[in-house]
């Protein structure tokens, strides 16, 4: 127990010197006399702090302990002496003297007459033996040179001036492994449990549902934490970022985490399920040691999933010209790959059709810009191979690290455009590694090269912004990442060892061994799983998955050879399959499992370790072959749509606009008049439109500059009156109404309580229920019981439903007014995924409600400013983004009660966001007719515009609202505004179709297929629009669903599309009433509908005017 009360001594020690508590620290070994800090008492020393170094000294050994110990003491007094005569002070040196020498007197009084001669010299250098003394700092330096010998030769010091080879943290890390097993072995843990003391054992408390907030799990695939703590931080990092109380210990403090507001607790899971009382059960539990997540029923369902997605059918082979290095997919354009070679060319593919764009041998670009030792290398060996080829995270720009100094960074447009943009002398030797990352807002190229640094650099004018010192070995591969606001970059060297840098120049916050201690690659996926692969010195090879906030390994996967002759690669396919190259296959994993799933040999001719890649949806899959060969893998029955969709897309739009420009040539040269022309060239629109769109490439078409340019000069006012509706005329050519109930299923919500006018409307993502927040600020919930038509419990028009209310509570969910203006007030509210919560505000403070018990579980955000819109997170329900009417966005973490950040930008209320989860950006509009594009990961904006309101069109309030939601595909959403609609593309904001109307708009919605778009108008139309060209499929007037006794101003003022069903949607009137509508049973479809000879629609059997 001595040793190991000792080895706790000295782990605090190390603590406290991490820490900063650097006297504390001093004062530990004082007591403790385990540890002689040598470095500490040389400062002393060499600073004249002759009492503090006695000091120190006296708890290690006395003076009269040794010989050794006397003669220490003997020459830091006399040093003393010497420098206070030296200094003309004759007093104090007589005090010396007389009080520190004479100890020393019995066994040299010749020495101590000598030194008392002393003091009748005018300088002391008079004296022969001090005629070589120069100065006081020279004198120190020589005398502690002696000193250390006759320290290092003390048998009382010699054995306490090694402090023990301790891994960084270590105590850091005893404690968290000690909270992890404690909280394994809890009744009831509970996910990311709260951990705020270390004086007592930590044991979790049931957490009643009513407390539990919001989880980032789905469904289908339950996610670890998505705010794991992330890494280790120094004390100044930890003072920096977290804003907590001191009085209280947190989990993080703990942690290998960097402290930050980020690392915060969910605790709601999407996968509850909730029995007749209310109370969810089944409840997944998530321990802090990252178990593995399983459920009897899931692993055969995951196996047949991952099968069907991967792709193994060799599609396409290129041919590169030289052995393939690196590869990687473009961002944004799928089919695009960049590939580096061993002889250092560069090439991009468009592998749907297997054209080369580009193909660019090595060359420098600007040699007279190169270092001397750059110039020596190449002179002297003009070979150059390829280490990395990336491209930045939206694709405008790609990086080539080359083998010998250079950087080389390419800016990338569209097809064959790619110009040269930076050339960097970046490393002294190869560049082995290439990354982008945005910290602060600002695009940075990160490299790492044999000379043992990590640099970032200005992806703009190529300015070095940081340099990353500290590794002992050529650095191998980098990993940008962030979480919350803090970002950071792994670097990891050739001998496994593994640092974490953040952007402040403060030095590795982290420093832990790759399993092998060899070169190993690092990657986050896409739901903050982090992963490795690498290949030790003597050929054995590790996949692994780590425990990001330990630094420890969770998790290591099978099969990998032992013997491998070069580094094993490794990608990452959606969050579910890891894939490596290794014995001439592919080698393919499931995440949550360690066993080998499957490998892939893409018919043969693979190398030993083929570089594999996949593009972002994971449909294609690229590995490197023999013979200077790249393989391009797809899907099962993904080979013709990738033909239909990549290939068909360019050719056929070469020959729409070759066919457009020959049809107005021949109107011009007929002499036909500009009537004509434009009929011609909107026929052709139309009908190219229509091709496209059923074959599924409309949006990408429409969505492209070129076909725009073709529409200008006149032509395109021609087009837009065939494809936005305003002829109003039907796909079959003649407009379809319906005039009555009988020609619809259409149900009214019943209710037995007097509302104000429907402010907004939400179907749950169950199906089954409707939730509607009137203007009184009172919520509506309907359910829909398992009926005898569907043995589910989904919506229908055919099933009157219950207006809902919990058992145990009477009244209904009423949001706060406190400081609104009834007349200025914008309702909103958003409804988490699980259908649990709901958050909702109406010009008060914004409310959490629980809709199992209709209870409030807290309130926040008193106005002024108040919210007029909100947005979960779509990876994380813990964060929101909050709209206000003085235009900024908030983005609130509601776990911590934090702000992460402050968007600003709109010059009016804030109206409308939508996240995408795929391309990572969150869009916004407002009443000042704009849209702002924001990137999630800094919370920084990308790119803004204005709407495109049609000429001549004045909106009814100067401070009209706009709408926005997401297509299925996320990315192109709707923008709704009461002038017109308009479908963009997110991440160019390209407005591609818009369809402007005589009659305001008052809310229109996509339906859950994307295929049509559900609108209602101020004059109480309801129209069904074709999503691909607003083409109008019918219309619904208002004698079909208002009731004959309704007053003339009641109309639709909100809709709401169905979660699964896409040809039902719900609207909500200025009257309070709900209506759901849905085409008639003989239709199926509102598509299909057919018109009677006076363009109504066919009716429906009588009994379905029951139900209105």
């Amino acid at each position: 127990m001595a040793a190991l009360c000792k080895d706790l001594v000295l782990l605090i020690s190390q603590f406290l010197d991490e820490e900063g508590f650097k006297e504390t620290a001093r004062m530990l070994e004082r007591e403790s006399g385990y540890y002689f800090s040598m470095k500490f008492f040389e400062d002393m020393i060499r600073s004249g702090n002759w009492d503090e170094a006695e000091r120190y000294l006296s708890c290690f050994t006395k003076l009269d302990d040794n010989r050794y110990s006397t003669k220490i003491y003997f020459e830091i007094r006399k040093q003393k002496f010497l420098e206070v005569l030296d200094n003309n002070e004759r007093s104090k040196a007589l005090d010396i003297l007389m009080k520190d020498l004479k100890a020393f007197a019995p066994d040299n009084e010749e020495l101590l007459k000598e030194m008392t001669l002393l003091l009748t010299l005018n300088n002391i250098r008079d004296h022969e033996s001090l005629s070589m003394y120069s100065d006081a700092e020279s004198a120190r330096k020589v005398m502690m040179v002696e000193l250390k010998k006759v320290i290092e030769a003390n048998p009382l010091l010699r054995d306490k001036l090694e402090f023990p080879n301790i891994a960084n943290h270590r105590l850091r890390r005893l404690i968290n492994q000690s909270l992890n097993w404690q909280h394994m072995h809890c009744a009831y843990p509970q996910p990311n449990p709260d951990i705020r003391t270390l004086f007592v054992d930590h044991i979790c408390v049931p957490i009643p549902s009513d407390d539990h907030l919001f989880s980032a799990a789905s469904d289908s695939n339950p996610l670890p934490s998505q705010t794991t703590s992330m890494l280790v931080s120094t004390s100044s990092a930890s003072n920096s970022t977290s804003s907590e109380a001191h009085s209280s210990i947190s989990s993080e403090a703990l942690s290998l985490g960097v402290p930050t507001n980020i690392a915060m607790i969910e605790v709601l899971e999407d996968n509850t399920t909730v029995n007749d009382s209310g109370i969810p059960k089944n409840r997944i539990e998530i321990s802090t040691c990252m178990q593995e997540i399983s459920d009897a029923s899931l692993p055969d369902q995951s196996s047949v999933n991952i099968s069907d997605d991967l792709p193994k059918n060799v599609f396409r082979i290129l041919n590169e010209g030289s052995s393939p290095t690196s590869m990687d997919f473009h961002p944004e354009k799928q089919t695009v790959l960049l590939v580096g070679t061993t002889v250092g060319d560069i090439g991009l593919w468009e592998v749907s059709s297997g054209e080369s764009l580009l193909s660019r041998n090595f060359k420098v670009w600007d040699i007279a810009a190169c270092s001397m030792m750059s110039k020596a290398t190449l002179l002297k060996d003009p070979s150059v191979s390829v280490n990395r080829v990336a491209w930045s995270p939206e694709g405008s720009l790609f990086g080539v690290a080359y083998s010998k100094h250079l950087v080389q960074i390419y800016s990338y447009n569209e097809a064959k455009d790619a110009r040269q943009q930076l050339e960097i002398d970046a490393h002294v030797g190869g560049v082995n590694d290439l990354t982008f990352s945005a910290p602060e807002k600002q695009l940075l190229v990160i490299t790492c090269g044999d000379d043992k640094i990590v640099k970032a650099w200005d992806a703009t004018d190529g300015i070095k912004m940081y340099t990353f010192e500290g590794h002992d070995a050529p650095v191998y591969s980098l990993c940008p990442y962030s979480k919350g606001n803090v970002q950071f970059v792994f670097a990891t060297s050739v001998n496994g060892n593994i640092k974490v840098w953040l952007y402040d120049n403060l030095g590795a916050r982290v420093d832990y061994d790759a399993p092998g201690l060899g070169c190993t690659s690092m990657a986050y996926s896409g739901d903050r799983r982090l992963f490795s692969c690498g290949t030790s010195r003597s050929g054995e090879s590790f996949l692994v998955e780590w425990d990001d906030s330990e630094g420890a390994i969770k998790r290591t996967y099978l099969g990998l050879q032992k013997n491998s002759s070069s580094v094993v690669q490794f990608d990452i396919m959606k969050n579910q399959v890891l894939a490596a190259g290794d014995e001439h296959v592919i080698k393919i994993w499931d995440m949550n499992k360690i066993e080998l799933f499957t490998t892939i040999d893409a018919e043969g001719g693979l190398p030993a370790n083929p570089c594999v890649r996949f593009n972002k949806e994971g449909a294609l899959l690229a590995v490197s072959a023999n013979d200077n060969k790249i393989k391009i893998l797809a899907k099962d029955g993904s080979l013709q749509s990738l033909h239909t969709t990549e290939n068909y897309l360019d050719d056929d739009f070469r020959v729409f606009s070759d066919t457009l420009k020959k049809l107005v040539s021949e109107a011009i040269s007929k002499g036909a008049c500009a009537q004509d022309a434009d009929e011609a060239v909107a026929k052709v629109v139309v009908s190219f439109g229509r091709t496209c769109h059923d074959s599924g490439n409309y949006f990408e078409v429409w969505g492209t500059k070129q076909c725009f340019n073709l529409l200008q000069n006149g032509n395109l006012k021609a087009v837009k009156s065939k494809i936005t509706g305003k002829d109003t005329m039907s796909k079959s050519g003649r407009l379809i109404e319906l005039n009555s109930p009988s020609q619809c299923q259409i149900l009214r919500l019943p209710s037995h309580m007097k509302a104000n006018k429907i402010s907004r409307l939400i179907y749950n993502n169950a199906g089954n229920s409707i939730l509607a927040l009137t203007s009184n600020a009172t919520h509506l919930y309907w359910k829909w019981p398992q009926n005898d038509f569907d043995l589910s419990d989904t919506a229908a028009a055919k099933v009157s439903p219950q207006l809902w209310q919990p058992r145990s509570y009477s009244g209904l969910m009423t949001n706060d007014l406190t400081g609104s203006n009834p007349e200025e007030t914008v309702p909103c509210f958003a409804l988490s995924r699980n259908d649990s919560y709901l958050m909702s505000s109406s010009g008060g403070r914004i409310s959490l409600y629980n809709l199992l018990k209709f209870k409030t579980m807290l309130s926040i955000m008193q106005p002024p400013p108040a919210a007029t819109c909100i947005a979960f997170h779509p990876q994380d329900n813990n964060i929101l983004a909050i709209g206000r009417d003085n235009s900024t966005i908030l983005i609130y973490n509601v776990r911590s009660a934090k702000v992460i950040a402050i968007l600003e930008g709109h010059s009016k209320r804030v109206s409308g966001l939508a996240f995408s989860n795929d391309l990572n950006l969150l869009v916004s509009s407002g009443a000042d007719a704009q849209i702002f594009v924001w990137n999630v990961e800094g919370w920084y904006k990308q790119r803004s515009a204005f709407l495109q309101i049609p000429d001549g069109r004045i909106p009814f309030s100067l401070s009209s609202d706009t709408h926005i939601q997401f297509h299925r595909n996320q990315t192109e959403f709707l923008s709704v505004h009461e002038t017109h609609l308009a479908i963009y593309e997110a991440r160019k904001l390209e407005c591609w179709i818009p369809g402007d109307f005589a009659t305001p708009i008052s809310h229109a919605t996509f339906s859950c297929d994307g295929q049509m778009v559900y609108a209602s108008f101020l004059d109480g139309l309801v129209s069904i629009f074709d999503a691909s060209d607003f083409q109008l499929y019918c219309q619904i007037n208002p004698t079909a669903y208002l009731f004959p006794t309704s007053s003339l101003g009641v109309y639709p003022i909100t809709i709401a599309a169905h979660p699964q069903e896409p040809n039902q949607f719900a609207v909500g009137l200025t009257d309070g009433g709900v209506i759901v509508f849905e085409p008639p049973i003989s239709a199926g479809k509102w598509s299909m509908l057919t018109a009677d000879e006076n363009g109504s629609a066919s009716k429906m059997p009588a009994q379905s005017e029951a139900d209105y």
